[in-house]
């Protein structure tokens, strides 16, 4: 009948799915489902029957023995036979638990690979994942490759793998402040939980522009299947504008080049890439854009959207050139997601990134960090800090996290890899090329066959190849095992 009691309960470290709890007065049934905890009456109100071994599924649990149906939230009768529907009670968290939680601030592959981590290690205290997101883990770089794709068909994890590993997944939930001296983590939405380990993996956050127009609809910041996909549909046969010439940017580009009717891409640079793989190399890719009516707008910057009805119908340029735009992608770079950490304790540094040494753990006991928020001592460079946003690099920091949780102190041993795909094509890169002061070609760049050595003073510090392969792999092996790759190797 709906009657709402307060209910009080110490929820223990590995709960199962349903549990019967004695009230005092009286039982009810405890239910966890995705992260989500409710309470409602433990017997079916037909005849009796325990529900604790009936079947729960999808926000109802059906009876064991006829098959009636109850809405874990509202207790609700959804299916027959019966008359009565149950009664529900709220949940509330006990703040004196002693239970060991281990709460990840983000879903990035850092915060999955860290909790499959801990499992795997042999942790089997309670492990909570919160995300904004509404999807589980899934892969994000394949957002802005594949922009039909859907949540399900990137995923990375399925809900009943989360399921049988026992990590529970919050979605939807935002992290407004973190509270070091209490240990606990603040939701947008008023919730508090504790916890003895925390792992901060937000990722990044597109950088914010300057221009007017800000309120006309159609422009997108690809973070979402539902971005990609909304992307890709109101570009179908019409004028596409991507500002910024970062990967992310440029992969969008190539991707609406059999879609839209026109693809325009303004820029900063002189070139794209330029800053990470040199104008050599920057050069030609630009020109297998161009092969393919992508038209660059370079050295300029937006200076107002302009819209009609609230619908984006034009992009003007700082130089007075105006776009016609259906649709416009920002890809203009990211910056770190950690404001709701600036009165922490934990310490940013002045571009807000995250500290963290070489096990990954922050200036604050018990708390840890990695992905694309992190400034990390990165070895090959005398430990000097570093940030490295790359899908592969952010696993690498889950692992290393969980470990250290583990009492089993490990540190970043690997060689920076990513890759790019654009017009069938794929780059590949390996290294950390931050400051190179030359670039040895070798092969074909009219013919986009190449490898590309980025030098710093005398030593090979990355490498770039497009139809090449495995040359990438070749030079990260010798990186890994510690060796070095001189400028006079390579000519």
């Amino acid at each position: 009948f709906g009657v709402t009691l307060d209910l009080t309960i110490i929820l223990f470290c590995v709960l199962d799915r349903m549990r019967e709890v004695d009230l005092g007065s009286g039982r009810a049934l405890l239910i966890k489902e995705h992260g989500e905890f409710t309470a409602m009456g433990h017997k079916c109100p037909h005849y009796g029957a325990p529900l604790v071994k009936g079947v729960l599924s999808k926000g109802h649990v059906r009876c064991p023995w006829h098959g009636a149906c109850f809405n874990i939230a509202t207790g609700d009768i959804e299916d027959f036979p019966g008359l009565d529907s149950l009664p529900i009670f709220q949940v509330t968290f006990h703040t004196g638990c002693t239970h060991h939680i281990i709460l990840f601030a983000g879903q990035s592959p850092a915060g999955l690979v860290c909790a499959e981590t801990l499992r795997e290690e042999g942790f089997t205290d309670r492990i909570v994942m919160c995300t904004m997101d509404k999807h589980p883990p899934y892969d994000r770089p394949k957002l802005s490759k594949s922009l039909e794709s859907t949540a399900e068909q990137l995923r990375l994890r399925s809900m009943d793998f989360l399921q049988d590993h026992d990590i529970e997944l919050l979605k939807e939930k935002e992290v407004v402040a973190i509270d070091v001296k209490t240990q606990s983590v603040i939701f947008e939405d008023g919730l508090r939980m504790e916890y003895r380990k925390l792992f901060i993996a937000t990722g990044s956050k597109p950088k914010p522009m300057n221009y007017k127009g800000k309120d006309v609809r159609n422009v997108f910041h690809l973070r979402t299947p539902e971005d990609a996909n909304s992307i890709a549909w109101l570009a179908n046969n019409k004028n596409a504008v991507i500002v910024g010439t970062s990967f992310v940017g440029m992969e969008v580009a190539a991707a609406l080049t059999d879609k839209a009717h026109s693809v325009s891409v303004i820029g900063i640079e002189s070139v794209p890439f330029k800053k990470a793989l040199g104008e050599k190399v920057g050069k030609a890719i630009m020109k297998l854009f161009e092969a393919n009516r992508v038209k660059f707008y370079m050295l300029n910057e937006v200076s107002e959207m302009v819209g009609h009805h609230g619908q984006l119908k034009e992009v003007v340029l700082k130089s007075g050139k105006v776009l016609r735009a259906d649709v416009c992608v920002i890809g203009a770079g990211s910056v770190p997601a950690t404001g709701f950490l600036k009165q922490s304790g934990i310490h940013l540094d002045s571009k807000g990134f995250i500290t963290v040494n070489k096990n990954m753990q922050t200036n604050v006991d018990g708390v840890f960090a990695g992905g694309d928020v992190v400034m990390f001592p990165f070895q090959p460079r005398n430990n000097k800090k570093v940030n490295i946003p790359h899908w592969q690099m952010a696993h690498v920091h889950g692992k290393v996290a969980a470990l250290s949780m583990m009492g089993r102190a490990t540190e970043v041993k690997t060689v920076p890899y990513f890759w790019s795909a654009m017009f069938g094509k794929t780059i590949r890169y390996a290294g950390y090329g931050d400051g190179f002061d030359d670039v040895i070609i070798q092969g074909d760049l009219d013919e986009l066959r190449f490898v590309a050595f980025y030098t710093r003073s005398e030593e090979v510090v990355s490498v770039a190849s497009m139809n090449y392969d495995p040359i990438v792999s070749r030079v990260a092996e010798v990186l890994g095992s510690g060796k070095t790759i001189k400028k006079r190797d390579v000519e």
